[in-house]
């Protein structure tokens, strides 16, 4: 006798479940949380990394967190800095920061992220991650260049256009 041990995937909005992973976060448990969107390219991609999450006492400049920017809208985005009870967030494969928000609305910090299928989890504290993040944030100011080489398949409105 054969049985099915299929898996039953069942996705919700993100302001369903989002909600549920701060609760979590909340009560002292780790999360992994599956990343959706290009924000935070070009290293972690959409539905195919996942990021490992904890509750965060006191976020630093260079963390990728977790923030509700409004009720309801949550962005997993690197914070580039931080002026009193204002942070400003900005997503690795954004070209502008994110409206300002504040530290009450971070809810957790990425401890590590699982890339490209792999069970082996990236550290955040790690050399690699610390390596990768000093450079990106560095090369800010050319960023916009460098994504559009790393990912060739440029959005249509910046395609050149012939007129005929």
């Amino acid at each position: 006798m054969s049985q099915d041990h299929s898996t039953i995937v069942k996705q919700l909005p993100n302001e369903l479940f989002l909600p549920q992973v701060v609760a979590l976060l909340n009560e002292g448990h780790t999360v992994t949380l599956p990343l959706r969107g290009r924000s935070m390219r070009p290293f972690l991609e959409d539905n195919r990394d996942k990021a490992l999450l904890k509750a965060v006492d006191k976020p630093q400049v260079g963390d990728a967190v977790l923030a509700e920017l409004t009720s309801g809208h949550f962005v997993l985005h690197r914070i580039i800095s931080i002026e009193g009870n204002q942070v400003t967030l900005c997503g690795d494969g954004n070209l502008t920061p994110d409206p300002l928000c504040r530290l009450e609305d971070i809810r957790g910090k990425a401890i590590g992220f699982y890339r490209k299928g792999s069970n082996c989890l990236d550290s955040t504290d790690g050399r690699k991650w610390r390596i990768y993040s000093w450079w990106w944030t560095r090369l800010y100011p050319i960023r916009r260049y460098l994504l559009f080489m790393l990912h060739p398949h440029i959005p249509y409105r910046f395609r050149k256009t012939k007129k005929i």
